[in-house]
């Protein structure tokens, strides 16, 4: 117990530590002036190439690759890992969840350090087929989220299949790896044919995801032990959570980047503070799998039970943030502003907008969290009151 708070403490500390020194030292600011120029440098001077390749312009590669941009989204990420979950594989789904939410973490903070722009556009095409793209083009471009995700998302996964997999043998893995690398050479090459990324972009990426990657295979049955059965985990999650929402960079210019951070910080929350309540009963080693005694009519009734209910718990969630977290701000004379949620709060009578906090963040937050807490948490038990 005295071990686990130890370490727990340290590491909020240094976060903390890092939070107040970076502040104090300006590093943000000293980093992208040294960054920024270079990266600039070959997005300018890249778009001979990106505009070599749209020169093969079809409609078949604007539909293949608008459909993989699609695939692994963040959009479709939130949708697919609540069906991991309630497809039996607990452990998978957890360790995505995490991973997905520490690259979205570690790439946003780069994007927003860097402020590095993406392609001009004329004269390169850009091709946003879908609101989600609409607000991926808003944000900077140095790292390429889309190859960072699926280098480490489609990493895991194959990691996941190879290691769990009945059949084994050096031609699996030879078709495993041989797959994988093929989707995210399609993938990155799909950002640089839509016009949303230059070449460096889609390199850094490649690289950056490479190297969380190989982290995260160090670590995954750690947090995952930890996540499970360890000492103060919800305090623990919060605090974290808390800390990292303050833990990022300003960038250049305001972005959604922050807003999907946001996000993905409530959704880890959210799950780790649901599975440690519940894992004994809904997420352990031995619960009906998909395709073995799970059978497919009993998933599909999940699905349909299941979506609704996190769609009405995320709307609750919201509804219940934009009502408690001014009222709580304003009892303690904090000012406030919010130039999404709350219209009435956009305006003069916030104070000085500049030192007022925005209460987006937090709805953002708490509704994300809500929204995670209930796949992992109240959806399995109203699966389990109705025998699915």
């Amino acid at each position: 117990m005295e071990g686990s708070a130890l370490w727990q403490g340290s590491v909020l500390a240094g976060i903390l530590f890092w939070l107040l020194s970076s502040s104090y030292l300006n590093l943000t600011l000293k980093l992208r002036s040294f960054l920024q120029p270079f990266v600039t440098h070959y997005v300018q001077t890249g778009t001979p190439i990106l505009l070599q390749i749209q020169s093969y312009k079809a409609g078949f590669f604007d539909i293949l690759f608008s459909g993989l941009s699609c695939v692994v989204s963040v959009p479709f990420y939130t949708a697919f890992l609540p069906l991991l979950f309630w497809s039996g594989h607990g452990q998978l789904a957890r360790q995505m969840t995490l991973l997905m939410a520490f690259c979205d973490y570690i790439g946003n903070c780069i994007k927003d350090v860097v402020s590095a722009p993406r392609p001009a556009s004329p004269p390169v095409r850009r091709v946003t087929s879908t609101k989600d793209e609409e607000e991926n083009a808003l944000e900077y471009g140095l790292p390429s989220s889309h190859t960072l995700n699926t280098v480490c998302l489609s990493g895991y996964l194959l990691h996941y299949v190879l290691t769990h997999a009945q059949i084994q043998g050096a031609y699996v893995n030879y078709f495993g790896v041989s797959l994988a690398c093929l989707f995210v050479a399609l993938v990155g090459l799909g950002r640089i044919y839509l016009g949303m990324h230059s070449l460096i972009d889609v390199v850094a990426g490649l690289f950056i995801g490479l190297g969380i990657l190989g982290f995260w295979l160090t670590v995954d049955e750690y947090i995952d032990s930890f996540v499970v059965s360890g000492q103060n985990v919800t305090t623990f999650g919060a605090a974290l959570s808390f800390l990292l929402l303050f833990a990022y960079p300003t960038p250049e210019f305001p972005t959604p980047s922050f807003e999907f951070h946001t996000a993905f910080n409530g959704v880890a929350l959210g799950i780790v503070s649901g599975v440690q309540q519940t894992y004994t009963q809904f997420h352990h080693a031995g619960v009906p799998q998909l395709f073995s005694e799970l059978t497919i009519p009993v998933f599909m009734g999940r699905m349909l039970l299941g979506i609704p209910t996190i769609i009405i718990v995320k709307f609750c969630s919201k509804t219940l943030a934009k009502w408690t977290i001014p009222v709580v701000a304003n009892t303690l004379g904090i000012p406030i502003k919010s130039t999404t949620y709350i219209p009435t709060f956009n305006g003069a009578k916030t104070g000085e907008k500049s030192k007022a906090f925005d209460v987006d963040t937090g709805i953002r937050f708490l509704q994300y969290a809500g929204l995670a807490w209930s796949v992992v948490d109240l959806v399995p038990s109203i699966f389990s009151y109705m025998n699915l």
